[in-house]
């Protein structure tokens, strides 16, 4: 075992990170009901994370840390993440949080699909019939009455795990070269400047709750970010992914007792669906990665 891997801290931190990245949405959602406008929110969500990294390195004199060869990949990380985030938070305005959070499962069945398409990726029965286990999740979440899951809200939430999906694959290149927190940092101070034009125009002015939402809100997605980049610190993405699903706990509870919202039972049904569907592929990938290099030739292709 690598000597820097320390799996239950991983897996503790990853923990922390969905929590962060729970708190992070029901604060949006509540800012919305307060009637804050998503462009606003967004913009304080990029802001706050890049004064304070870029603060803290300073502070350290380590403000070289920020430094890149690769602005280019950093702008269209930028450009791709901001439109995936603006459909994450905006699918918690039209959803039940526990409904945009079992939406957001179906990553890995995108992240499967563009793996293939993109990357060239071989993939097998395993995970092809995975994404078909999660699709078939989705079709029963949604089911004939679309009362509870009107079908934008559906759009919009397959539309932001497909670009949380797309992201993943960009982080794949940028971490060959660039170090977590300047990737962090160009995404957050990226992701700002792009927003600038619409918080500004779509801004009004708050009273102190406003703020504290606003705020809260840009400091929850901060640390959420920082425990996902500690956690890689202690253990491989295969080894922690599966600490994500204990964001529907955190999203049932908070619908629950901030809004007085469960999920239907289309949603019980569908959602461990969806769920089981990200659990394969997280086994497959961790399967494939550590089985020994073959010749292309004789593979079975069966992953």
């Amino acid at each position: 075992m690598n000597p820097h891997q320390k799996p239950f801290v991983a897996l503790g931190l990853r923990l922390l990170a969905m929590a962060m990245l729970s708190l992070m949405l029901l604060l949006v959602k509540i800012g919305g009901e307060h009637g804050l406008a998503l462009s606003e929110t967004m913009f304080w969500r990029q802001l706050v994370p890049a004064i304070a990294i870029a603060g803290w390195l300073g502070l350290r004199r380590q403000s070289g840390r920020l430094r890149t060869g690769r602005p280019w990949l950093h702008v269209r990380r930028a450009v791709t993440g901001t439109v995936g985030m603006s459909l994450t938070m905006g699918v918690v305005l039209l959803l039940p949080l526990a409904e945009a959070t079992i939406l957001s499962f179906t990553t890995p069945i995108f992240a499967v699909i563009l793996a293939t398409l993109l990357l060239r990726e071989r993939v097998g029965i395993w995970r092809w019939g995975a994404v078909l286990l999660g699709l078939a999740g989705v079709f029963v979440i949604a089911g004939p009455d679309s009362d509870h899951m009107p079908l934008l809200g559906l759009a919009v939430g397959l539309g932001a795990a497909f670009f949380v999906a797309l992201v993943s694959i960009q982080l794949r290149d940028l971490g060959r070269t660039e170090e977590p927190i300047c990737v962090v940092f160009w995404f957050s101070a990226m992701g700002a400047v792009l927003l600038a034009p619409a918080a500004l125009w779509s801004g009004r002015a708050h009273d102190l709750t406003e703020w504290a939402l606003l705020v809260a809100t840009g400091l929850a997605g901060l640390f959420a970010q920082l425990f996902i980049t500690a956690a890689l610190r202690y253990g491989s993405v295969a080894a922690v992914v599966t600490m994500d699903y204990s964001q529907l706990v955190w999203a049932t509870l908070w619908g629950w007792l901030v809004f007085n919202q469960l999920p239907p039972a289309s949603s019980w049904i569908g959602g461990p669906l969806i769920v089981a569907a990200g659990l394969i592929i997280a086994w497959r990938e961790r399967v494939v990665h550590r089985r020994p290099v073959i010749d292309p030739e004789t593979a079975p292709g069966a992953d």
